[in-house]
């Protein structure tokens, strides 16, 4: 089965033979979160960075990266040249205390290499990724909650997700 289809979850068994599954990871980890978009949509540029994140209050909270890369989504495009988060933004990310990140773009890596340092920084820390959201612009910069439960699968690393939020629900 192919799970990383549509708007999906990583755990960090994704990436780690020893890292939580699916079934493993707490429901209070995935639902109901308090969660804020961070808008990158129009940077010069592929990669961001950590700059990005410093003026926002991400401990505790689900982090929604807005690239506007979704536009692309079924065309050819979405597949090259992607917007991606920088190694620096997941350890930042990591410790200032984000408990979920999420991406409108094909990948929160960027895919020109193997190395994939956003993965295993964040997964490596027990945060779930949640991948190829679409509709991000909808939401408000805070005041929502976000959720994306996956099925609780044993033995594996990624899973769609029916990933929404709540607005006023924090």
């Amino acid at each position: 089965m192919v799970a990383n289809t549509g708007t999906y979850i990583d755990s960090p068994f994704h990436r780690f033979e020893n890292g939580k599954d699916l079934s493993e990871l707490e429901l209070t980890s995935l639902a109901w979160l308090d969660a804020v978009v961070v808008r990158v949509t129009g940077l010069a540029g592929r990669a961001v960075d950590r700059q990005v994140f410093l003026p926002l209050n991400v401990r505790g909270k689900a982090v929604l990266v807005e690239t506007g890369w979704s536009r692309h989504w079924a065309t050819e495009q979405y597949f090259e040249g992607h917007v991606f988060l920088t190694r620096d933004a997941a350890e930042y990310l990591r410790d200032a205390g984000a408990v979920l990140v999420g991406i409108d773009s094909y990948n929160i890596d960027d895919t020109t290499d193997g190395a994939r340092p956003v993965h295993t920084t964040l997964l490596g820390a027990g945060i779930p990724i949640v991948e190829h959201m679409c509709h991000l612009e909808q939401l408000p910069a805070s005041g929502f909650s976000f959720t994306a439960v996956p099925v609780k699968v044993k033995g594996m690393g990624t899973f769609p997700v029916r990933a929404f939020a709540t607005l006023g629900a924090v």
